[in-house]
Protein backbone atom coordinates (compact mmCIF):
# COMPACT_ATOMS: atom_id res chain seq x y z
CA UNK A 1 0.00 0.00 0.00
CA UNK A 2 1.10 3.71 -0.56
CA UNK A 3 2.93 5.06 2.38
CA UNK A 4 0.86 7.53 4.05
CA UNK A 5 3.51 9.79 5.82
CA UNK A 6 3.66 12.34 3.51
CA UNK A 7 0.56 15.24 3.80
CA UNK A 8 -0.55 13.94 7.83
CA UNK A 9 -1.70 16.95 8.70
CA UNK A 10 -4.30 16.83 5.90
CA UNK A 11 -6.47 14.86 8.62
CA UNK A 12 -5.89 16.99 11.96
CA UNK A 13 -8.67 18.35 12.33
CA UNK A 14 -11.07 15.50 11.94
CA UNK A 15 -9.03 13.53 14.37
CA UNK A 16 -8.80 15.69 16.92
CA UNK A 17 -12.64 15.91 16.73
CA UNK A 18 -12.74 12.44 16.86
CA UNK A 19 -10.48 12.05 20.05
CA UNK A 20 -12.92 14.86 22.20
CA UNK A 21 -15.82 15.24 20.12
CA UNK A 22 -17.25 18.48 18.23
CA UNK A 23 -17.50 21.07 20.60
CA UNK A 24 -20.45 23.59 20.04
CA UNK A 25 -20.09 27.12 19.63
CA UNK A 26 -21.07 28.11 23.56
CA UNK A 27 -20.41 30.24 25.90
CA UNK A 28 -19.57 34.33 25.31
CA UNK A 29 -18.66 35.90 21.56
CA UNK A 30 -15.93 38.46 21.45
CA UNK A 31 -15.90 37.94 17.54
CA UNK A 32 -16.92 39.90 15.14
CA UNK A 33 -19.89 42.32 15.62
CA UNK A 34 -20.29 46.11 16.02
CA UNK A 35 -19.88 47.21 19.48
CA UNK A 36 -23.52 47.93 20.54
CA UNK A 37 -24.24 44.20 19.31
CA UNK A 38 -21.13 43.07 20.83
CA UNK A 39 -22.41 44.62 24.56
CA UNK A 40 -25.69 43.01 24.04
CA UNK A 41 -24.46 39.58 23.19
CA UNK A 42 -21.84 39.47 26.23
CA UNK A 43 -25.25 40.78 28.18
CA UNK A 44 -27.45 38.21 27.10
CA UNK A 45 -24.86 35.25 27.35
CA UNK A 46 -24.56 36.21 30.98
CA UNK A 47 -28.23 34.61 32.12
CA UNK A 48 -27.22 31.42 30.37
CA UNK A 49 -24.29 30.44 31.56
CA UNK A 50 -24.16 28.12 34.57
CA UNK A 51 -21.16 26.81 36.95
CA UNK A 52 -19.84 27.55 40.34
CA UNK A 53 -18.44 29.93 42.79
CA UNK A 54 -15.12 29.63 40.73
CA UNK A 55 -16.18 29.69 37.29
CA UNK A 56 -18.89 33.04 37.61
CA UNK A 57 -15.92 34.91 39.30
CA UNK A 58 -14.11 34.42 36.08
CA UNK A 59 -17.80 35.20 34.13
CA UNK A 60 -17.95 38.43 35.89
CA UNK A 61 -14.12 39.17 35.04
CA UNK A 62 -14.81 38.60 31.61
CA UNK A 63 -17.88 40.49 31.28
CA UNK A 64 -16.26 44.03 33.06
CA UNK A 65 -12.78 43.42 31.18
CA UNK A 66 -15.51 43.31 27.68
CA UNK A 67 -17.19 45.78 28.70
CA UNK A 68 -14.29 47.81 29.89
CA UNK A 69 -12.78 47.47 26.61
CA UNK A 70 -15.59 48.81 24.70
CA UNK A 71 -16.00 51.65 26.71
CA UNK A 72 -12.19 52.65 26.02
CA UNK A 73 -12.50 52.13 22.12
CA UNK A 74 -12.13 55.08 20.25
CA UNK A 75 -12.19 55.89 16.61
CA UNK A 76 -8.15 55.10 15.28
CA UNK A 77 -6.78 57.27 12.96
CA UNK A 78 -7.59 56.97 9.58
CA UNK A 79 -5.20 55.09 6.56
CA UNK A 80 -5.12 55.52 3.41
CA UNK A 81 -4.57 52.29 1.38
CA UNK A 82 -4.11 51.42 -2.36
CA UNK A 83 -7.77 50.94 -2.21
CA UNK A 84 -9.14 53.84 -0.63
CA UNK A 85 -9.04 55.27 3.47
CA UNK A 86 -9.92 52.96 6.39
CA UNK A 87 -10.83 53.66 10.21
CA UNK A 88 -10.66 51.16 12.68
CA UNK A 89 -10.99 51.37 16.57
CA UNK A 90 -8.31 52.58 19.19
CA UNK A 91 -8.55 50.05 21.91
CA UNK A 92 -5.75 49.67 24.98
CA UNK A 93 -3.11 51.63 23.17
CA UNK A 94 -3.70 50.43 19.77
CA UNK A 95 -4.70 51.10 16.45
CA UNK A 96 -6.95 48.28 15.51
CA UNK A 97 -8.24 47.63 11.76
CA UNK A 98 -10.24 44.66 11.19
CA UNK A 99 -11.57 43.11 7.80
CA UNK A 100 -9.22 45.07 4.99
CA UNK A 101 -9.32 43.41 2.11
CA UNK A 102 -6.34 42.77 0.22
CA UNK A 103 -7.73 40.85 -2.36
CA UNK A 104 -11.05 40.92 -4.74
CA UNK A 105 -13.70 37.71 -3.09
CA UNK A 106 -12.87 35.06 -5.01
CA UNK A 107 -16.06 33.82 -6.37
CA UNK A 108 -17.86 33.54 -9.16
CA UNK A 109 -15.50 33.85 -12.60
CA UNK A 110 -12.46 33.82 -9.79
CA UNK A 111 -13.08 31.25 -7.88
CA UNK A 112 -9.42 28.78 -8.25
CA UNK A 113 -8.11 31.90 -9.98
CA UNK A 114 -5.33 33.32 -8.68
CA UNK A 115 -6.10 36.18 -6.14
CA UNK A 116 -6.49 39.93 -8.06
CA UNK A 117 -6.54 43.17 -6.17
CA UNK A 118 -9.38 44.65 -4.41
CA UNK A 119 -12.19 46.92 -6.03
CA UNK A 120 -11.34 50.76 -4.79
CA UNK A 121 -13.73 52.50 -2.59
CA UNK A 122 -14.88 56.01 -1.96
CA UNK A 123 -15.02 57.78 1.35
CA UNK A 124 -13.79 56.17 4.32
CA UNK A 125 -14.52 52.32 4.72
CA UNK A 126 -14.82 50.87 8.35
CA UNK A 127 -12.73 48.44 9.28
CA UNK A 128 -13.95 47.61 13.00
CA UNK A 129 -15.31 44.38 13.17
CA UNK A 130 -13.70 40.70 11.57
CA UNK A 131 -14.87 39.64 8.13
CA UNK A 132 -16.08 35.74 7.73
CA UNK A 133 -13.35 33.39 7.75
CA UNK A 134 -13.21 31.34 4.62
CA UNK A 135 -15.41 27.90 4.01
CA UNK A 136 -14.40 25.44 5.78
CA UNK A 137 -15.79 22.25 7.72
CA UNK A 138 -15.28 21.86 12.17
CA UNK A 139 -13.26 24.25 13.54
CA UNK A 140 -8.95 24.45 13.63
CA UNK A 141 -8.78 23.85 17.39
CA UNK A 142 -11.20 21.97 20.19
CA UNK A 143 -13.22 24.65 22.57
CA UNK A 144 -13.35 27.47 19.41
CA UNK A 145 -16.30 29.04 18.52
CA UNK A 146 -17.03 28.36 15.30
CA UNK A 147 -16.69 31.33 12.95
CA UNK A 148 -19.24 32.69 10.25
CA UNK A 149 -17.91 31.59 6.88
CA UNK A 150 -17.94 32.60 3.40
CA UNK A 151 -16.28 32.42 -0.03
CA UNK A 152 -16.03 36.35 0.01
CA UNK A 153 -13.00 35.75 3.05
CA UNK A 154 -9.43 37.19 1.75
CA UNK A 155 -9.45 39.86 4.30
CA UNK A 156 -6.78 41.06 7.00
CA UNK A 157 -6.55 42.39 10.10
CA UNK A 158 -3.63 44.91 12.03
CA UNK A 159 -2.89 45.65 15.54
CA UNK A 160 -0.48 48.49 15.34
CA UNK A 161 0.97 50.68 18.11
CA UNK A 162 2.49 52.80 15.42
CA UNK A 163 0.79 56.71 16.13
CA UNK A 164 2.20 58.06 12.64
CA UNK A 165 3.70 56.61 9.73
CA UNK A 166 6.61 57.37 10.46
CA UNK A 167 7.96 54.78 12.93
CA UNK A 168 9.01 51.97 11.01
CA UNK A 169 7.84 49.15 13.14
CA UNK A 170 8.77 45.49 12.71
CA UNK A 171 5.57 43.40 11.35
CA UNK A 172 4.61 39.88 12.08
CA UNK A 173 2.27 38.44 9.56
CA UNK A 174 0.45 35.09 10.97
CA UNK A 175 -0.71 32.55 9.00
CA UNK A 176 -3.23 30.51 10.98
CA UNK A 177 -3.12 26.47 11.46
CA UNK A 178 -6.31 23.61 10.90
CA UNK A 179 -4.68 20.86 8.77
CA UNK A 180 -6.04 23.39 5.53
CA UNK A 181 -9.33 22.33 6.50
CA UNK A 182 -10.47 25.07 8.06
CA UNK A 183 -8.80 27.95 10.46
CA UNK A 184 -9.45 31.52 11.05
CA UNK A 185 -7.71 35.00 11.15
CA UNK A 186 -10.11 36.28 13.68
CA UNK A 187 -9.74 33.57 16.53
CA UNK A 188 -9.02 35.37 19.69
CA UNK A 189 -5.78 33.40 20.32
CA UNK A 190 -4.55 34.57 17.69
CA UNK A 191 -5.41 38.65 18.34
CA UNK A 192 -1.85 40.70 18.47
CA UNK A 193 -2.81 42.69 21.20
CA UNK A 194 -0.22 41.93 23.48
CA UNK A 195 2.78 41.36 21.06
CA UNK A 196 1.93 45.12 19.26
CA UNK A 197 1.96 46.44 22.67
CA UNK A 198 5.41 45.42 22.98
CA UNK A 199 6.25 47.31 19.68
CA UNK A 200 5.70 44.90 16.58
CA UNK A 201 2.56 45.31 14.22
CA UNK A 202 0.86 42.11 13.89
CA UNK A 203 -1.21 41.17 10.59
CA UNK A 204 -3.34 37.80 10.55
CA UNK A 205 -4.09 36.92 7.10
CA UNK A 206 -7.08 34.51 5.48
CA UNK A 207 -6.65 32.16 2.72
CA UNK A 208 -9.19 29.64 0.98
CA UNK A 209 -9.19 26.25 2.18
CA UNK A 210 -10.05 22.48 0.90
CA UNK A 211 -10.88 21.92 -2.22
CA UNK A 212 -11.14 25.89 -2.79
CA UNK A 213 -8.16 26.64 -2.03
CA UNK A 214 -6.44 23.50 -3.35
CA UNK A 215 -8.21 21.94 -6.32
CA UNK A 216 -6.11 20.79 -9.30
CA UNK A 217 -7.69 20.00 -12.28
CA UNK A 218 -6.51 19.36 -15.57
CA UNK A 219 -8.91 21.82 -16.89
CA UNK A 220 -7.62 24.61 -14.68
CA UNK A 221 -4.20 23.63 -15.58
CA UNK A 222 -4.86 24.26 -19.52
CA UNK A 223 -6.71 27.64 -18.73
CA UNK A 224 -3.61 28.68 -16.44
CA UNK A 225 -1.55 30.61 -17.91
CA UNK A 226 1.39 29.42 -15.58
CA UNK A 227 0.13 25.99 -16.81
CA UNK A 228 -0.39 24.69 -13.23
CA UNK A 229 -3.43 24.80 -10.96
CA UNK A 230 -3.91 24.12 -7.71
CA UNK A 231 -2.34 26.26 -4.67
CA UNK A 232 -4.82 28.68 -4.85
CA UNK A 233 -4.91 29.35 -0.49
CA UNK A 234 -0.83 29.57 -1.13
CA UNK A 235 -1.44 32.43 -3.24
CA UNK A 236 -3.83 34.13 -1.30
CA UNK A 237 -1.06 34.31 1.47
CA UNK A 238 1.55 35.62 -1.33
CA UNK A 239 -1.29 38.01 -2.43
CA UNK A 240 -1.48 39.44 1.46
CA UNK A 241 1.91 39.54 1.57
CA UNK A 242 2.28 41.83 -1.05
CA UNK A 243 -0.76 43.67 -0.04
CA UNK A 244 1.18 44.50 2.93
CA UNK A 245 4.45 45.29 0.97
CA UNK A 246 2.61 47.82 -0.85
CA UNK A 247 0.62 49.22 2.52
CA UNK A 248 2.26 48.59 6.10
CA UNK A 249 3.94 52.25 5.76
CA UNK A 250 1.07 53.88 5.70
CA UNK A 251 0.19 51.77 9.56
CA UNK A 252 3.45 52.27 11.08
CA UNK A 253 5.24 49.39 9.61
CA UNK A 254 8.40 48.70 7.67
CA UNK A 255 7.77 46.52 4.47
CA UNK A 256 11.47 45.44 4.73
CA UNK A 257 11.26 44.18 8.08
CA UNK A 258 8.42 41.43 8.09
CA UNK A 259 8.55 37.82 9.33
CA UNK A 260 6.18 35.10 8.32
CA UNK A 261 5.04 33.02 11.49
CA UNK A 262 2.61 30.17 11.22
CA UNK A 263 1.40 26.90 13.63
CA UNK A 264 0.56 23.63 12.46
CA UNK A 265 -0.53 23.72 8.65
CA UNK A 266 0.61 27.40 9.02
CA UNK A 267 4.09 26.44 9.57
CA UNK A 268 4.13 24.01 6.87
CA UNK A 269 2.92 27.26 4.44
CA UNK A 270 6.02 28.83 6.33
CA UNK A 271 8.01 25.90 5.01
CA UNK A 272 6.67 26.47 1.52
CA UNK A 273 6.98 30.36 1.28
CA UNK A 274 10.61 29.77 2.31
CA UNK A 275 10.83 27.25 -1.16
CA UNK A 276 8.73 29.59 -2.86
CA UNK A 277 10.18 32.25 -6.19
CA UNK A 278 7.40 34.17 -5.80
CA UNK A 279 7.93 35.02 -2.31
CA UNK A 280 11.41 36.42 -2.68
CA UNK A 281 11.67 39.97 -0.98
CA UNK A 282 8.58 39.46 0.57
CA UNK A 283 9.41 38.96 4.02
CA UNK A 284 12.68 38.80 5.80
CA UNK A 285 12.15 36.37 8.93
CA UNK A 286 10.56 33.02 9.37
CA UNK A 287 8.33 31.49 12.45
CA UNK A 288 7.51 28.05 12.23
CA UNK A 289 5.61 26.14 14.95
CA UNK A 290 4.88 22.20 15.07
CA UNK A 291 4.23 21.93 10.95
CA UNK A 292 6.96 21.58 7.90
CA UNK A 293 6.61 19.63 4.58
CA UNK A 294 10.03 17.70 4.13
CA UNK A 295 9.34 13.91 3.76
CA UNK A 296 10.24 12.41 0.46
CA UNK A 297 7.81 12.84 -2.14
CA UNK A 298 7.76 8.90 -3.35
CA UNK A 299 5.91 8.20 -0.67
CA UNK A 300 3.21 10.75 -1.77
CA UNK A 301 2.84 10.82 -5.38
CA UNK A 302 -0.86 12.52 -5.11
CA UNK A 303 0.94 15.70 -4.60
CA UNK A 304 2.59 16.27 -7.81
CA UNK A 305 0.67 18.05 -10.39
CA UNK A 306 -0.25 15.64 -12.56
CA UNK A 307 -1.44 12.96 -9.60
CA UNK A 308 -3.29 15.80 -7.78
CA UNK A 309 -5.16 16.59 -11.49
CA UNK A 310 -6.24 13.08 -11.73
CA UNK A 311 -7.35 13.39 -7.88
CA UNK A 312 -8.76 16.49 -8.84
CA UNK A 313 -10.52 14.70 -12.27
CA UNK A 314 -12.44 12.32 -9.53
CA UNK A 315 -13.64 14.68 -7.14
CA UNK A 316 -15.44 16.64 -9.90
CA UNK A 317 -16.64 13.65 -10.74
CA UNK A 318 -17.76 12.83 -7.66
CA UNK A 319 -19.93 15.88 -7.58
CA UNK A 320 -21.53 15.37 -10.73
CA UNK A 321 -20.01 18.30 -12.71
CA UNK A 322 -19.36 17.84 -16.23
CA UNK A 323 -16.95 20.87 -16.69
CA UNK A 324 -15.00 23.58 -14.95
CA UNK A 325 -18.12 26.22 -15.63
CA UNK A 326 -20.23 23.64 -13.89
CA UNK A 327 -18.01 23.25 -10.95
CA UNK A 328 -17.94 26.99 -10.41
CA UNK A 329 -21.89 26.92 -10.50
CA UNK A 330 -21.86 24.88 -7.23
CA UNK A 331 -22.32 26.18 -3.99
CA UNK A 332 -19.39 25.95 -2.15
CA UNK A 333 -21.20 24.71 0.90
CA UNK A 334 -21.29 21.52 -1.18
CA UNK A 335 -17.29 21.56 -2.37
CA UNK A 336 -16.49 22.01 1.49
CA UNK A 337 -18.57 19.33 2.60
CA UNK A 338 -17.37 17.38 0.18
CA UNK A 339 -13.62 17.70 0.23
CA UNK A 340 -12.34 14.34 -0.86
CA UNK A 341 -9.13 14.59 -0.07
CA UNK A 342 -8.64 17.86 -1.64
CA UNK A 343 -6.57 19.31 1.19
CA UNK A 344 -2.65 19.67 0.39
CA UNK A 345 -0.33 21.44 -1.22
CA UNK A 346 0.47 20.38 -4.93
CA UNK A 347 4.18 20.61 -6.53
CA UNK A 348 3.79 22.71 -9.62
CA UNK A 349 5.59 24.72 -11.81
CA UNK A 350 4.22 27.90 -10.22
CA UNK A 351 3.83 28.55 -6.68
CA UNK A 352 5.92 25.47 -5.87
CA UNK A 353 8.32 24.07 -8.44
CA UNK A 354 10.32 22.16 -6.07
CA UNK A 355 8.85 20.51 -2.92
CA UNK A 356 10.64 22.32 0.47
CA UNK A 357 12.88 19.57 0.97
CA UNK A 358 14.77 19.74 -2.69
CA UNK A 359 14.60 23.78 -2.59
CA UNK A 360 16.27 23.91 0.94
CA UNK A 361 18.97 20.68 -0.07
CA UNK A 362 19.88 22.94 -3.33
CA UNK A 363 20.24 26.16 -1.53
CA UNK A 364 17.63 27.55 -3.26
CA UNK A 365 15.25 28.65 -0.22
CA UNK A 366 14.54 32.31 0.22
CA UNK A 367 18.01 32.30 3.19
CA UNK A 368 16.17 34.53 5.49
CA UNK A 369 16.74 33.81 9.73
CA UNK A 370 14.45 30.91 11.16
CA UNK A 371 12.97 30.42 14.27
CA UNK A 372 11.39 26.46 14.51
CA UNK A 373 10.28 23.94 17.12
CA UNK A 374 7.98 21.73 18.24
CA UNK A 375 6.46 20.42 21.81
CA UNK A 376 7.08 17.53 23.97
CA UNK A 377 3.94 16.10 23.70
CA UNK A 378 2.36 17.01 20.41
CA UNK A 379 0.13 14.08 19.75
CA UNK A 380 -1.73 13.98 22.91
CA UNK A 381 -3.96 16.10 20.96
CA UNK A 382 -4.20 14.30 18.19
CA UNK A 383 -4.85 10.75 19.59
CA UNK A 384 -6.60 8.88 22.63
CA UNK A 385 -4.00 6.16 23.40
CA UNK A 386 -6.36 5.15 27.14
CA UNK A 387 -6.97 1.59 24.90
CA UNK A 388 -4.05 0.90 23.80
CA UNK A 389 -2.71 -2.58 24.33
CA UNK A 390 0.57 -4.23 23.10
CA UNK A 391 -1.24 -7.02 21.77
CA UNK A 392 -3.53 -4.45 19.56
CA UNK A 393 -0.30 -1.91 19.07
CA UNK A 394 0.59 -3.35 15.64
CA UNK A 395 -2.59 -3.50 14.38
CA UNK A 396 -3.72 0.07 15.30
CA UNK A 397 -0.64 1.68 14.00
CA UNK A 398 -1.90 0.30 10.49
CA UNK A 399 -5.19 2.09 10.96
CA UNK A 400 -3.72 5.17 11.87
CA UNK A 401 -0.84 5.83 9.76
CA UNK A 402 -0.51 2.67 7.30
CA UNK A 403 2.01 0.45 6.87
CA UNK A 404 5.69 1.54 8.12
CA UNK A 405 8.73 -0.23 7.93
CA UNK A 406 9.64 -2.52 10.76
CA UNK A 407 12.94 -0.56 11.48
CA UNK A 408 10.72 2.51 12.48
CA UNK A 409 8.44 0.69 14.52
CA UNK A 410 11.11 -1.03 16.12
CA UNK A 411 12.76 2.15 17.30
CA UNK A 412 9.24 2.99 19.73
CA UNK A 413 9.28 -0.31 22.18
CA UNK A 414 5.83 -1.72 22.76
CA UNK A 415 6.32 -5.03 24.79
CA UNK A 416 3.92 -3.64 27.52
CA UNK A 417 0.66 -2.08 27.80
CA UNK A 418 1.89 1.44 29.24
CA UNK A 419 5.05 1.35 26.33
CA UNK A 420 2.82 0.52 23.95
CA UNK A 421 0.75 3.66 24.89
CA UNK A 422 4.18 5.75 25.38
CA UNK A 423 5.09 4.45 21.75
CA UNK A 424 1.74 5.18 20.04
CA UNK A 425 2.47 9.15 21.53
CA UNK A 426 6.02 9.00 20.85
CA UNK A 427 5.43 7.82 17.18
CA UNK A 428 2.97 10.36 16.12
CA UNK A 429 4.86 12.88 17.63
CA UNK A 430 7.90 12.20 15.57
CA UNK A 431 5.84 11.12 12.60
CA UNK A 432 3.79 14.23 12.31
CA UNK A 433 5.96 16.89 13.47
CA UNK A 434 9.43 16.09 15.27
CA UNK A 435 11.17 15.11 12.03
CA UNK A 436 10.14 17.73 9.93
CA UNK A 437 11.29 20.59 12.43
CA UNK A 438 14.65 18.38 13.27
CA UNK A 439 15.13 17.99 8.86
CA UNK A 440 14.10 21.84 8.25
CA UNK A 441 16.50 22.99 11.57
CA UNK A 442 19.64 20.63 9.47
CA UNK A 443 18.79 22.10 6.07
CA UNK A 444 18.79 25.25 7.03
CA UNK A 445 21.87 25.28 9.14
CA UNK A 446 23.44 23.41 5.86
CA UNK A 447 23.00 25.38 3.40
CA UNK A 448 21.97 28.61 4.58
CA UNK A 449 23.86 31.91 5.66
CA UNK A 450 21.07 32.95 7.82
CA UNK A 451 20.64 31.44 11.53
CA UNK A 452 18.30 28.91 12.71
CA UNK A 453 17.00 29.11 16.47
CA UNK A 454 15.26 26.27 17.11
CA UNK A 455 12.97 25.48 20.13
CA UNK A 456 11.31 22.53 22.13
CA UNK A 457 8.38 23.70 24.18
CA UNK A 458 8.05 21.47 27.07
CA UNK A 459 5.70 23.80 29.47
CA UNK A 460 2.62 21.64 30.44
CA UNK A 461 -0.48 24.30 30.45
CA UNK A 462 -2.67 23.70 33.61
CA UNK A 463 -5.76 22.64 31.48
CA UNK A 464 -8.77 21.77 33.99
CA UNK A 465 -10.01 18.03 34.04
CA UNK A 466 -13.08 19.08 33.08
CA UNK A 467 -11.97 20.60 29.65
CA UNK A 468 -11.82 19.42 26.30
CA UNK A 469 -7.67 19.91 26.75
CA UNK A 470 -7.90 17.45 30.34
CA UNK A 471 -4.58 15.31 30.23
CA UNK A 472 -2.78 17.12 26.97
CA UNK A 473 0.30 18.40 28.82
CA UNK A 474 2.43 20.12 25.94
CA UNK A 475 0.44 18.99 23.23
CA UNK A 476 -0.21 20.45 19.99
CA UNK A 477 -1.54 23.76 20.51
CA UNK A 478 -0.08 24.25 24.13
CA UNK A 479 2.62 26.97 23.41
CA UNK A 480 -0.03 29.63 21.49
CA UNK A 481 -1.39 30.85 24.85
CA UNK A 482 2.45 31.74 25.58
CA UNK A 483 3.62 32.92 22.16
CA UNK A 484 0.51 35.12 22.06
CA UNK A 485 1.00 36.21 25.50
CA UNK A 486 -2.67 35.64 26.18
CA UNK A 487 -3.20 33.27 29.10
CA UNK A 488 -5.94 35.12 30.46
CA UNK A 489 -8.28 34.20 27.53
CA UNK A 490 -8.79 31.06 29.64
CA UNK A 491 -9.72 30.94 33.07
CA UNK A 492 -7.23 28.39 34.24
CA UNK A 493 -4.98 28.31 37.19
CA UNK A 494 -1.78 30.01 35.37
CA UNK A 495 1.02 29.95 38.17
CA UNK A 496 3.78 32.60 37.95
CA UNK A 497 6.32 30.18 36.03
CA UNK A 498 3.56 29.96 33.30
CA UNK A 499 3.08 33.79 33.52
CA UNK A 500 7.11 34.30 33.18
CA UNK A 501 7.29 31.57 30.48
CA UNK A 502 4.37 34.08 28.31
CA UNK A 503 6.57 36.93 28.88
CA UNK A 504 9.75 35.39 28.24
CA UNK A 505 8.01 33.52 24.58
CA UNK A 506 6.55 36.78 23.54
CA UNK A 507 9.77 38.87 24.43
CA UNK A 508 11.93 36.03 21.91
CA UNK A 509 9.56 36.16 19.11
CA UNK A 510 9.15 39.94 19.26
CA UNK A 511 13.12 40.13 19.35
CA UNK A 512 13.50 37.87 16.42
CA UNK A 513 10.82 39.99 14.34
CA UNK A 514 12.65 42.68 15.44
CA UNK A 515 16.42 41.84 14.27
CA UNK A 516 16.50 37.94 13.28
CA UNK A 517 17.69 37.12 17.10
CA UNK A 518 15.64 35.89 19.59
CA UNK A 519 17.98 36.74 22.33
CA UNK A 520 17.34 40.47 24.46
CA UNK A 521 18.20 41.84 27.58
CA UNK A 522 16.84 39.59 30.78
CA UNK A 523 15.81 37.01 28.52
CA UNK A 524 17.98 33.61 29.27
CA UNK A 525 20.35 32.88 26.19
CA UNK A 526 19.20 30.98 22.96
CA UNK A 527 22.29 29.92 21.48
CA UNK A 528 21.63 29.25 17.29
CA UNK A 529 21.16 25.92 16.04
CA UNK A 530 24.59 24.76 13.77
CA UNK A 531 24.60 20.88 12.83
CA UNK A 532 27.91 20.59 14.80
CA UNK A 533 26.26 21.02 18.29
CA UNK A 534 22.77 21.05 17.47
CA UNK A 535 21.55 22.95 20.88
CA UNK A 536 17.94 23.58 21.34
CA UNK A 537 16.05 25.92 23.34
CA UNK A 538 14.11 24.22 25.98
CA UNK A 539 10.68 26.51 26.67
CA UNK A 540 9.55 25.46 30.07
CA UNK A 541 10.16 26.34 33.81
CA UNK A 542 12.93 27.15 33.86
CA UNK A 543 14.20 28.00 30.08
CA UNK A 544 16.96 25.43 29.50
CA UNK A 545 19.39 24.50 26.19
CA UNK A 546 19.47 20.34 25.61
CA UNK A 547 20.11 18.78 22.54
CA UNK A 548 17.38 17.71 19.96
CA UNK A 549 14.74 15.32 21.51
CA UNK A 550 14.11 12.20 21.44
CA UNK A 551 16.93 12.18 19.06
CA UNK A 552 17.39 8.00 19.02
CA UNK A 553 13.89 7.72 17.52
CA UNK A 554 14.06 11.07 15.19
CA UNK A 555 17.32 9.37 13.56
CA UNK A 556 15.60 6.02 13.28
CA UNK A 557 12.55 8.50 10.62
CA UNK A 558 15.70 10.30 8.99
CA UNK A 559 17.33 6.80 7.97
CA UNK A 560 13.69 5.62 6.43
CA UNK A 561 13.45 8.91 5.12
CA UNK A 562 17.25 8.45 3.49
CA UNK A 563 17.00 5.30 2.02
CA UNK A 564 13.54 6.06 0.28
CA UNK A 565 14.46 9.17 -1.37
CA UNK A 566 17.07 7.88 -3.90
CA UNK A 567 13.59 5.23 -5.45
CA UNK A 568 12.07 6.84 -8.21
CA UNK A 569 8.25 8.78 -7.77
CA UNK A 570 5.93 6.16 -7.50
CA UNK A 571 3.23 6.89 -10.56
CA UNK A 572 -0.14 6.55 -9.43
Amino acid sequence: MPHPIFGHLSNIAQRQHARKGTVGASGVSLRPTRNSRRVILIFSKWKSLGGGPVRNRWKLTCLFVAASQLASATVARQVLTESGTISGIRANGLNVYKGIPFAAPPVGDLRWRPPVHAAPWTGTRKADAFAPACMQVGVSMPGETAPAVSEDCLYLNIWTPAKTAHEHLPVIVWIYGGGYINGSASMPLYWGDRLAQKGVIVATIAYRLGPLGFLALSELTRESTHHSSGNYGLMDQIAALEWIQRNIAAFGGDPKCVTIAGQSSGAISVSILMASPLVKGLFQRAIGESGGLFEPLALAPKFLLANAEREGDKYAVSLGAASLKELRRLPATLLTGNAGGIVHAVIEPYVLPLSPYEAFALGQQNDVPLLIGSNAEEARAMVDVTHETAATFDRDLEHSVGQLPPALVAAYPHATDEQARQAQLGLERDLRFGWDMWAWARLQAGTGQSPVFYYSFRQQPPFPSSSVYAGWGASHFAELWYVFDHLDQSPWNWTAADRRLAEEMSSYWVNFARSGDPNGPGLPLWPAFVNAESKVQYLGDPITVGGVANIHELSAFDAVYTAVRGKPFAAR
